[in-house]
């Protein structure tokens, strides 16, 4: 093979594996780009992803061809054994043999690291990869690849590598993708995949082409949605590398999709919470969301029609109760308001929401799905990162920002020093979201040094000051003199 082809070759292969998102999973927290050790959960416990650069010894470097091709199209590994499906094999079946081998001619361009595989964390009988074979014969059944132009280029990555079912599908038992509720909508990681399809309440078949392209391409679609979650980092890694075609090929298939008649069976609702979830909204979030949910236009997103609020399952909207949302696409950051709820009072609230203002959500937040995603909510916001606080990824901010270090936690010190600060930052180049996130990172590292501080504390400082910030950026006023926002309050 000619060198201009090979590197040709080797181009596609980054590019669909960008496509397939297979940096976020091959890659742990602090790890090396496909090195793996990320441990995934799973209905079989805790898998841990494999090493897939070229090294001999712990990686794919002795890996021909074929081995790679049957891995990716049946699911079966280099010695034959079965792999677990948590490895989306169920939908790269659907990837062309010739796209399979450009994507393995790029991981073989990559420096080989030494990596072995962590040791699987499963239970009896799933940590016996013979008993992978019964989910087999009841679940998958290999592809033939179908290529084709626009909408069947979108149906080509949607159920090849960009695998969406594997979030947006409801779910049969231990792991399978159920494909009679294709794109219907399901639970992934305590995150709620919306509807796909047309007819659910959540459905986002009432976008436009324009708008879900931009979704896809940003992360967020002026007066529709933010991405939240599992899809935030699949738009950052995977979608937002696409090509323009590409995503236009996905809005077009998406728009074509129906569901099947069982998806709009109404669901059951959640018992009446004890507590008024309208009272609790207007002593926590009416002052930002407005009484009415509509938001301020450009600042605050509006909950009435929105469809992470409508979604099927309320796993979302308790999320971001509980975690806040840091600033992003200019719209302010949310202060995580459900550190200082209780479970009762976030479930009542997010029921209210989901019902009000010509919202049609099911009411089933429940307390006890609180308690859970509570225990599994860490954020900056939250004030409960397990390191502390997190860390700020550009250098360049991160450089100019040690003037703001060590002088204690008390605003009255920081605002005057942020205020000369902003604007080296901004002559840096850093985005005004990005220097709202860090000055707000830079703080929570003065907030954690004070052992007095309890979580609930430190996540409404946190809240108060990223708002504060942000209004000092967006108006260019007096941070001084910048309304802060009375802790307890929501976005």
């Amino acid at each position: 093979m000619a060198p201009a082809a090979g590197n040709k070759i080797i181009a596609r292969g980054e590019y669909l594996a960008r496509a397939g998102d297979c940096v976020s999973c091959h890659t742990a927290p602090g790890g090396k780009p496909y090195a793996g050790g990320l441990y995934m959960p799973t209905p079989f416990g805790k898998i841990s992803t494999p090493n897939i650069t070229p090294d001999q010894a712990t990686g794919i470097g002795n890996w021909s061809d074929d081995d790679f091709y049957r891995a990716m199209h049946e699911g079966i590994g280099r010695h034959s054994e079965y792999l677990y499906p948590v490895f989306p094999f169920p939908w790269f079946t659907n990837v062309s043999r010739e796209d399979v081998l450009a994507i393995k001619a790029y991981l073989f361009s990559l420096a080989p690291e030494y990596a072995p595989r962590q040791p699987l964390k499963l239970a009896f009988p799933f940590d016996i990869r013979e008993s992978l074979l019964a989910w087999r014969i009841a679940f998958f059944k290999p592809a033939t690849p179908s290529l084709g132009d626009n909408i069947g280029r979108g149906e080509y990555l949607v159920d090849g590598l960009g695998h969406c079912g594997e979030c947006h599908n409801r779910h049969a038992l231990f792991g399978a993708s159920d494909w009679s509720g294709k794109l219907e909508g399901g639970e992934i990681e305590g995150w709620y995949a919306p509807q796909l399809t047309s007819g659910g309440a959540d459905s986002i078949q009432a976008w436009s082409s324009d708008q879900l392209f931009t979704f896809l391409k940003s992360g967020a679609a002026p007066g529709k949605g933010v991405a939240l979650g599992p899809m935030r980092e699949t738009i950052d890694n995977s979608l937002h590398y696409l090509t323009d075609d590409d995503l236009n090929a996905i809005a077009a298939y998406i728009k074509t999709a129906t569901a099947n008649e069982q998806a709009n069976v109404p669901r059951p609702s959640a018992p009446e919470p004890t507590r008024n979830g309208g009272e609790i909204y207007l002593s926590h979030s009416a002052f930002c969301h407005t009484p009415d949910g509509k938001g301020r236009p450009a600042v605050i997103p509006a909950l009435a029609g929105n469809p992470a609020v409508t979604a099927s399952g309320p796993q979302n909207v308790i999320r971001v109760v509980l975690a806040g949302l840091e600033a992003s696409h200019g719209l302010a950051p949310m202060p995580a308001v459900g550190v200082n709820m209780s479970d009762n009072d976030i479930a009542a609230v997010v029921n209210y929401v989901r019902t009000s203002w010509g919202n049609k959500a099911p009411a089933n937040a429940e307390a006890g799905t609180v308690g859970e995603l509570r225990q599994e909510t860490h954020t900056l916001l939250a004030g409960n990162l397990p390191n502390g606080c997190s860390t700020i990824p550009d250098p360049r901010l991160s450089k100019i920002l040690e003037g703001v270090r060590g002088q204690g936690a008390d605003l009255a010190t920081l605002l005057p020093k942020i205020d000369a600060i902003v604007p080296r930052l901004r002559d840096g180049g850093a985005k005004d979201d990005d220097i709202v996130n860090a000055l707000t990172a830079t703080y929570c590292r003065e907030l954690i040094n004070d052992k007095s501080l309890q979580q609930p504390q430190r996540a409404a400082l946190l809240g108060n000051f990223s708002i504060l910030i942000y209004g000092q950026i967006r108006e260019g006023g007096n941070a001084n003199t910048a309304p802060v926002v009375a802790p307890g309050s929501g976005r």
